[in-house]
Formats: C-alpha cells, structure tokens, sequence
C-alpha cells in the first residue's frame, strides 16, 4: 500500500482480501454470491427461513426477473422451494430447504474460518475494538447517505 494512512483504499484492499480467500474456500461449492445472499438472508430475515419474492427482490436490490432467474437456479439445485401464499395468491412464499440450511452451515463455516485468518495474533480486545471502530464508520457512512 503506498498511503496506509488513506482508509478508503485499505478498506477496500482489505474487503477484495476477505472476498478472495472466502472464494478460495468455497471453491467447488456451486453456488452464486447472490445465492448465498438469498440464503443468508432468509436465515437472518426470514419467517422460519421464509420470506416473500417481493422482499427477497428488494433485499437483492436488483430487478424482478433478476431475481427470478437467481430463485429459479435456485430452485433446480434444490436450495429453496417456492410456493404460493395461502393469504395472498399474487405472492411467492421462497423457502430455504434442508439442502439449504446444509449449504448454509457450509457457508458459515468458511465465513468464520477466514475472519478467523483475518484477526489472527489479535488479542479478544484488539478484535472487540476493530469491529467497533469499524461499526462505527458504517454508522458515520450510512448516515451520511441521509444527506447527500
């Protein structure tokens, strides 16, 4: 790095490395980035790892047929089934499968196998003190999205 003092390019040198050794170990695991959202997302958002198109879409933030074409992938491997509300026929139910919560856990453990590389020779309050200075630049960021 030539300015370490700048925090914008460690930062993102820094995310590119999470990225990259997180792909490294899920290499030969068949899956999408945004399959992986999906899932994660119905684990951490769903109703018993269940929530509509709708706010599987918005959660995406892409457009309706995108992630059609990402649910309907889905569904041929066998990663969430998609079924009609009993309240509302017009709404798609997506539900995670066991497969899913299966290749879920497999995701969890690569996440946690490379933060565990990430924070290595770190002291418990050395890694309680990074996640909370860089919680608070999220906060400071995701503020400032409220006024530009």
């Amino acid at each position: 790095m030539d300015h370490p003092e700048v925090l914008g390019p460690i930062l993102g040198h820094c995310g590119h490395l999470m990225k990259e050794r997180m792909d490294a170990r899920l290499t030969g695991c068949d899956g999408t980035p945004a399959q992986t959202h999906v899932l994660l997302y119905l684990y951490h958002h769903g109703e018993n790892g269940r929530a509509t198109q709708g706010a599987v879409t918005e959660y995406l933030k892409v457009k309706p047929s995108t992630a059609n074409g990402i649910l309907d992938r889905m569904v041929e491997k066998g990663l969430v089934k998609r079924t009609v509300s009993e309240t509302d026929a017009r709404q798609r139910l997506i539900t995670m499968t066991d497969r899913g919560h299966e290749k879920l856990e497999h995701l969890r453990k690569a996440f946690l196998e490379t933060e565990q590389v990430a924070v290595q020779g770190f002291s418990p309050e050395e890694r309680t003190m990074l996640l909370t200075l860089l919680g608070r630049v999220i906060q400071n960021l995701e503020e400032d999205r409220t006024i530009c």
